[in-house]
């Protein structure tokens, strides 16, 4: 496994300083937006896609560095009520999806999306709960009449490319948990599977090993990032963890996106290394910086030091012992 790192946080610096400064504090791997919610503010689409010479430039620099790509992400809603908004997510998609087939990069990380409950509706409606009814029928609404379809085509498309699609397992997206993605990935081909991220899953109540175990022993783990979650109980016993405040809101959520150690323990994340190695994951662990209470270096570089102590450089030598 190595340690790295979603470069978005550092988006507003060139790539070749974002590449120096990684290698020099202990990064192996980078993954690259390339559109979508996450941007392309280190690798354009329009400027990569099909230009061999600007791809060979692109790799020779990451290697420069002694890095290498684990993922592109275009993280998106193809499935969303807006025709026009739905395919221009799918189409950044399908040209990521080429654009790391012609890297040699073998993941695409996104979202599942999410539709309306309806044909006539406007807004994606995420469904928590079967009752009343009619909650119930637009989950099979959005299941069969939109998600399976599209995501059909998309995990064919990915199946002609030799690429894997990780999905990011979020709230407010149709595959919010692992049950879901499971659903997704047997509906489609066994291209569709998770870049698992932890920090959606902690304040749902899930067992963080126990749902690598699940996916990871059904190959279901494409990628994973490397995001921690801090729980404040002081709030969630009054308003619970379906938390609306704003993000900036500190004081009042109940859950915060942290860096890595600050809201489960080095322990903790030994024990998920752990646990990815059992499964038989071996990627990178890919660092996505969404702490609200530091700045994007400082928390990279903690997480980097964590993991860093928590991943293993050898492989298992003999059980003489056993």
């Amino acid at each position: 496994m190595d340690v790295g790192v979603l470069t978005v946080a550092l988006g507003d610096e060139p790539l070749d300083q974002t590449l120096e400064y990684l290698s020099g504090i202990g990064v192996g791997t980078i993954e690259l937006g390339c559109g979508g919610f996450v941007g392309d503010s280190h690798l354009s689409r329009e400027e990569y896609l099909d230009d061999e010479a600007a791809q060979r430039e692109l790799l020779d620099l990451v290697a420069e560095h002694d890095l290498e790509i684990s993922a592109l992400s275009t993280h998106n809603n193809p499935l969303h009520p807006d025709d026009d908004r739905a395919e221009r997510a799918a189409t950044e998609i399908r040209e990521a999806v080429r654009l790391a087939g012609q890297l040699g990069v073998d993941t695409v990380n996104t979202f599942s999306g999410l539709p309306a409950g309806s044909p006539s509706g406007e807004v994606p409606n995420w469904i928590t709960a079967p009752w009343p009814p009619e909650h119930a029928e637009a989950l099979e609404y959005q299941w069969g009449e939109v998600a399976v379809p599209t995501w059909t085509a998309l995990a064919e498309h990915a199946a002609d490319h030799g690429v894997n699609i990780g999905i990011e397992m979020h709230p407010n997206m149709l595959a919010y948990e692992p049950t879901s993605l499971l659903r997704l990935r047997e509906a489609t081909n066994e291209r569709i599977g998770a870049n698992f991220d932890p920090s959606h899953l902690y304040w749902q109540g899930i067992d963080v090993t126990e749902a690598i175990r699940y996916l990871g022993e059904r190959g279901a783990i494409h990628h994973f990032h490397a995001k921690d979650t801090g729980l404040y109980e002081h709030n969630a016993r009054i308003q619970g963890y379906l938390d609306t405040n704003p993000y900036t809101d500190e004081q009042n959520r109940s859950w915060l996106f942290r860096s890595i150690g600050y809201g489960h323990g080095e322990s903790h994340w030994k024990d998920v290394v752990s646990t990815l190695r059992m499964v038989g994951y071996e990627g990178a662990l890919s660092i996505e910086h969404e702490d609200s209470l530091t700045s994007g270096r400082e928390g990279l570089e903690k997480a980097v030091d964590i993991l860093n102590r928590a991943v293993f450089e050898t492989q298992p030598g003999d059980a003489y012992w056993a």
